[in-house]
């Protein structure tokens, strides 16, 4: 049976993005400092699947420069394709608003999923609260 995906735009950190956020990284990966300023600039997308929360991510502009960032799906919904998607609705908006490129510190485990969008990593690995990170870069065409 086919789902009904719905991604919605938001310009304030809404419950169900810091639901999925607090569920994934904070419960799941143990991150402390998931809640930022960050997300006070930011616009919010959340994925739903059959108007069940089920994924999101955040970008920003920051220096004339756009950022992707929190991507993250619920576990009883990996799998299913939506962290692509919301990387591709996050590059059309950023483009729409006229971004040239996009960056990213990636989980490094999760490199290999941003390498498929068009990702590429650029200069030196990092940690973010004993977790290795990778900053990331696309040029969107």
């Amino acid at each position: 049976m086919e789902k009904d995906i719905i991604i919605k735009e938001f310009t304030v950190l809404p419950e169900d993005a810091e639901y999925i956020r607090k569920s994934v990284f904070v419960d799941e990966q143990g991150f402390c400092e998931e809640f930022d300023d960050i997300d006070n600039i930011s616009t919010h997308l959340v994925l739903y699947s059959d108007n069940q929360p089920a994924a999101v991510c955040r970008f920003y502009c920051e220096n004339n420069q756009y950022f992707i960032g929190r991507l993250a799906t619920l576990k009883e919904y990996r799998g299913n394709g939506f962290g692509a998607m919301l990387v591709a609705e996050a590059e059309r908006l950023i483009k729409e608003a006229g971004g040239k490129s996009v960056l990213l510190h990636s989980q490094c485990r999760a490199m290999p999923f941003y390498e498929k969008s068009g990702y590429a990593p650029f200069g030196e690995s990092d940690f973010d609260e004993d977790c290795p990170h990778q900053w990331m870069k696309k040029t969107l065409f």
